[in-house]
């Protein structure tokens, strides 16, 4: 149920001359499942918005929407019908274009789970709203290329996951790095970073925090150090992606997380053109953080000292390496 960016704005468009001064103004545009969804337009102020009606299914009144750059979701009731409606309107100071993309794609993933149940369509309306949240809080711009690599090692090591065993659903979920999760991987009581280079000699890797090498909240703790290489015939970003996305094709849940993923990592189809560099995989190291690896930590550093960013070299730390597999079994997720 792709919907054309232009047919979206054709609806708004036959909106924007009603003659009303207040309320709600909407066109039927798709039917999923039990969910009913409308192009809209809320008056006096006439903005433009995508509601989404469910017969059965509410949000509990102390969850809070998404609300983002250009955006907000508020609780709505155009036509008086009893169901429960969530509105996903453009702000004033908000792109009319950005907003416009947004809305299609979150039609074109609702349309995905045509089959779903009504609880699920709602998951997945307010799941893919979310990651536009988080895409627009990180500026909603092609990645950097530092940020371009970080994000091809983290897939590297999520494909791993996956071939080592672990449910492709569950190894998504567990990638809470582009969530800001003080660790890219939470698998059982442990988790996983992962640092990537295209340096030769040795293995510069960026610490973000005094939390992130910290052991003591989630154990164990390993680091992946993916490095890369660039190669005329490897992978642009775009091909990892698209590569991740056929390993798990057929898999809705897994489908509809990854995107949810990519989108909040600041991954956007449209930008494929911008990342043109060509990389090969030279190696993957996974190592257990303990007490040989070197770390600044809240515990270690002197009193006083509330945060902290430095550099280590992976290369140089005296601990083996234990491999995906090796880390996933200690992880008790395989």
């Amino acid at each position: 149920m792709a919907q054309p960016i232009d047919g979206i704005e054709l609806a708004w468009s036959s909106l924007r001359d009603c003659a009303d001064t207040s309320g709600w103004r909407s066109i039927s545009i798709a039917t999923v499942g039990a969910c009913a969804l409308r192009a809209g337009r809320s008056f006096p102020d006439k903005s433009e918005a995508l509601l989404a009606g469910f017969a059965s299914s509410a949000v509990p009144a102390a969850e809070k929407l998404p609300e983002g750059q250009g955006f907000a979701v508020t609780r709505a009731d155009p036509n008086h019908d009893g169901m429960t409606w969530l509105a996903l309107t453009r702000n004033p100071q908000g792109s009319l274009e950005l907003f416009g993309a947004m809305v299609a794609d979150v039609l074109n993933a609702m349309g995905h789970e045509s089959g779903a149940d009504e609880q699920r369509l709602l998951r997945v309306f307010l799941g893919r709203i979310r990651a536009w949240q988080e895409f627009m809080r990180k500026g909603a711009q092609a990645l950097s290329p530092e940020v371009e690599i970080g994000l091809i090692g983290e897939l590297t090591l999520l494909r791993a996951i996956i071939d080592a065993g672990v449910p492709s659903a569950v190894a998504i979920e567990s990638w809470v790095g582009p969530l800001d999760g003080i660790q890219d991987f939470e698998l059982g009581t442990g988790a996983l970073e992962v640092k990537a280079t295209l340096s030769a000699a040795g293995f510069p890797a960026k610490i973000g925090s005094l939390k992130q090498l910290d052991d003591s909240t989630r154990q164990p703790l390993f680091v992946a150090g993916v490095r890369l290489r660039q190669a005329d015939r490897g992978q642009n970003l775009p091909e990892f992606v698209e590569a991740m996305r056929l390993a798990i094709k057929g898999e809705a849940e897994a489908e509809r997380l990854l995107s949810e993923r990519l989108l909040a990592a600041g991954y956007f189809d449209a930008h494929a053109d911008r990342y043109p560099r060509r990389f090969a995989l030279a190696g993957t190291r996974v190592v257990e953080v303990d007490d040989r690896f070197p770390r600044l930590t809240s515990g270690t550093v002197p009193a006083g000292i509330m945060m902290a960013m430095y550099e280590i070299d992976l290369d140089k730390v005296p601990v083996d390496n234990v491999g995906a597999e090796g880390a996933l079994k200690k992880l008790g997720a395989i």
